[in-house]
């Protein structure tokens, strides 16, 4: 006897089937496309282009990469861009004096100093002696008190990324209850604030969870989307959350791997082959937050020269 395939599709199945990357690769050439085409206009009418400068003290591996991808990306869409590389034994002083020189030079529109910061750095007093209108990561004091008050500035680039995510594959926020994992000043505490603001994406619920928040399990499985910035691998499991979830990793960690010819994989926060299978959006690591960032740093620095350029520098 011959029978012929069930109809019948459970709702994990469905899923399954409608489970939709948040492809940050993606939008992010997105974006760069779209700021290249604006730098090329620029440049048709005779004005000055965007530049950007990164300041890098020592010679950590994993911020010599993402400085040297900043390089590239500024490159791509024609911005001007500028590396001042500085030795591990750099002073603090001597680094004010960069930070000075780059406050005060009319050919930079924005820069950014790379954290961390050796150990004998005060990171506080560099990014404090920044000038907050060149301050295109979106770290200084002022800047953050401008987008809790829902005022026009730089917004830090994770959350930025985050946001433009969001907004591009339609992700509904207005009213959703929403788990933010990780309480950094970089990424959860600005995340927590954006999504709580009027407009889309905003309008939601938000709960601030961190390393001494009690149940965080039964919490996060109440929430419809949940943000997690812990940097502890694989901490999200498939049983903490639901069905339907959509689920932004901003984890990316080394693990150790003796399979993999590297020597190590790049984890996220999230246990994603398992996850994936509940969520109805997900990002992946790598290719999911990470490229936002690089691209909404692009975008602030588009945003500084636009600033500079009204106030007729």
């Amino acid at each position: 006897m011959r029978f012929k395939p069930s109809l019948f599709i459970t709702t994990t199945h469905l899923l399954n089937f409608l489970m939709q990357l948040l492809d940050g690769k993606k939008v992010s050439e997105d974006i760069k496309n779209e700021i290249a085409v604006e730098v090329q206009q620029m440049k048709s009418r005779g004005e000055k282009v965007p530049h950007l400068a990164a300041v890098i003290v020592g010679t950590n591996g994993a911020s010599l990469t993402y400085v040297g991808s900043k390089v590239r990306s500024c490159e791509k869409v024609g911005f001007e861009s500028t590396l001042v590389s500085l030795p591990e034994e750099t002073t603090e002083e001597a680094l004010l004096a960069k930070v000075k020189e780059l406050n005060e030079d009319p050919a930079i529109d924005g820069y950014i100093v790379q954290l961390p910061l050796p150990k004998h750095i005060d990171e506080q007093k560099i990014l404090l002696a920044i000038d907050a209108d060149k301050d295109v990561d979106g770290f200084h004091p002022t800047n953050f008190g401008r987008m809790a008050l829902e005022m026009e500035t730089f917004l830090p680039a994770t959350p930025y990324g985050i946001m433009e995510l969001l907004e591009r594959y339609k992700v509904e926020t207005a009213g959703k209850s929403v788990v933010v994992i990780g309480r950094s000043h970089i990424v959860g505490r600005p995340m927590s604030i954006l999504l709580s603001r009027k407009g889309y994406p905003g309008d939601a619920t938000v709960t601030l969870t961190h390393s001494r928040t009690k149940n965080i399990a039964e919490i996060t499985k109440e929430a419809d989307i949940i943000i997690s910035a812990l940097g502890v691998p694989y901490f999200l499991k498939a049983d903490m959350v639901k069905d339907g979830v959509t689920v932004v990793d901003v984890g990316i960690t080394r693990v150790p791997d003796a399979n993999h010819p590297k020597g190590y994989v790049i984890a996220g926060d999230v246990d994603f082959d398992e996850v994936s299978k509940k969520a109805a959006f997900i990002t992946p690591v790598p290719g999911g937050v990470g490229p936002m960032t690089i691209a909404m740093l692009l975008k602030n620095t588009l945003l500084a020269r636009s600033r500079r350029a009204k106030n007729g520098e």
